[in-house]
């Protein structure tokens, strides 16, 4: 929450009091280094990316407090992460259903230009172009989702190889069985509803605050991920997520968490050569390779519900991804079950790459925090 309103007040900041701006979008939240000890902390953010169009991007971190006149040692950084505002007429507050998606084919007509942010050192150079990379990267992720494009060869084959897995599971002429470890999808679905309250509103209307939001998502998402692996999870990381639709005061809020994806995997890319229903594969053949950490993405599906009208509406979908020290795997076993897998696994590649270090943040790679470190949780 405190995140979301920081970001709120730097928009402000750049535009100024006579628009209305809300949050439109929240990208990847990392952690660069655990907590190790109790210490004060420093919030800290700027406008980084901004065209003249009616949106920017925010980038924020949260540091360990530096001593009084010195700056922020990189190692002392302790969790980077970018917002996208959006201004609104705040006469007409001009947005519809999925309107983040909008904007990126053509927000212009509907809401109103701010100013362009000024870049003139290197380091806001550098911010500035992996703003614009940001920018990019999410309207081609527009373009190749599940809803527009099949599942490659590789991933159609991963699907047909979990399939096989199942049926022998359920054949009583194969020796096979699910192992303990292995925990079907829907059995790890959890729920929560709740009325929504108006100590929970912005500061422009009767809409929930999106800080607030994240949080109640983030405390369920970590709550699912606990109960399937019966252990305490490690945040690894939250992937850039979208708010569809505004959330009125007086509605409710319907949240579903399910553990869309586990990594080391159910089925490896390697694991498809061999015929895994054939009954004299190797153990080895018929499971991936166990694990003393395995890495748990969970999916919050979020949608809200006006009272008086009986109207539903999406409002969000939130992909966390926790580390856990033990070796357990989620198998699909429904068609849709088996999209929501795959969509999650194009995202776990993104949250590895970022880990080992393959992303740049100031024109060189560093590895992120995998989770494993010791850390302050109490």
């Amino acid at each position: 929450m405190d995140l979301d309103a920081l970001s709120g007040v730097i928009a402000y900041k750049h535009t100024g009091e006579s628009v209305t701006t809300v949050t439109a979008a929240v990208d990847r939240i990392t952690i660069q280094h655990p907590l190790s000890e109790i210490c004060d902390i420093e919030l800290s953010g700027q406008v980084t990316f901004a065209t003249g169009r009616s949106s920017m991007e925010i980038s924020l971190q949260v540091a360990k407090a530096p001593e009084k006149g010195a700056r922020v040692k990189k190692e002392d950084v302790l969790m980077t992460c970018a917002f996208t505002m959006v201004s609104l007429d705040p006469a007409t507050k001009k947005y519809g259903a999925h309107w983040y998606w909008q904007f990126l084919a053509d927000i212009e007509s509907r809401s109103v230009k701010i100013s362009p942010v000024l870049v003139e050192t290197a380091e806001e150079k550098r911010l500035f172009a992996q703003g614009e990379t940001n920018y990019n990267a999410k309207k081609a992720l527009a373009k190749t989702g599940l809803r527009k494009q099949t599942p490659n060869d590789e991933e159609t084959d991963l699907i047909h190889a979990m399939w096989l897995r199942q049926l022998e599971y359920h054949d009583p002429n194969v020796a096979t069985q699910k192992p303990e470890n292995v925990v079907y999808m829907d059995s790890t679905k959890i729920h929560s509803t709740q009325i929504m309250q108006p100590q929970y509103r912005n500061r422009h209307n009767f809409m929930i605050f999106g800080g607030f939001l994240l949080k109640t998502t983030f405390e369920l998402a970590f709550c699912c991920a606990a109960s399937f692996s019966h252990t305490r999870p490690t945040f690894v990381s939250l992937d850039p997520s979208t708010f569809e639709n505004p959330v009125p005061v007086g509605s409710v809020l319907y949240l579903t968490a399910t553990v869309a994806y586990t990594d080391p995997p159910m089925v490896n890319v390697g694991d498809i050569s061999h015929d895994i229903s054939s009954e004299h594969a190797s153990e080895q053949q018929k499971s991936s390779v166990s694990s003393k950490y395995t890495r748990i993405q969970v999916r919050v599906d979020s949608k809200v519900r006006n009272i008086e009208h009986g109207e539903t509406k999406p409002t969000g979908q939130f992909n966390y991804t926790f580390l856990v020290e033990k070796d357990i795997k989620v198998m699909p076993r429904t068609y849709s079950e088996f999209m929501i897998w795959v969509d999650a696994r194009r995202r776990a590649e993104r949250v590895s790459a970022s880990i080992q270090g393959l992303e740049e943040t100031d024109g060189e790679a560093h590895a992120r925090d995998d989770g494993k470190k010791a850390r302050v949780t109490e």
